[in-house]
């Protein structure tokens, strides 16, 4: 059975927030730039749920991980694409 490649709009869903490009973008701009010392599942805006998600998915290393680095990166330093 084919699986979906993970990638922002799907993190974005399984976090529980608005997919589409627009709400990923005002996202980004509305809570960026992180502080370099705080780790991206530890920042103010998640709900409890959705830090296990980013931490777990980190932790086990799955493909997940790459996009939630991705997201981690955009939220350091803003969306330029």
């Amino acid at each position: 059975m084919p699986t979906r490649r993970p990638n922002l709009p799907a993190l974005f869903k399984q976090l529980g927030l608005p997919d589409d490009a627009v709400s990923i973008d005002q996202f980004i701009a509305s809570h960026s730039p992180l502080k370099p010392d705080l780790h991206l599942a530890d920042a103010f805006f998640w709900s409890e749920g959705q830090r296990q998600l980013l931490r777990d998915e980190i932790l086990e290393d799955a493909d997940w991980a790459v996009v939630v680095d991705q997201l981690d990166v955009l939220l350091r330093k803003g969306r330029s694409d």
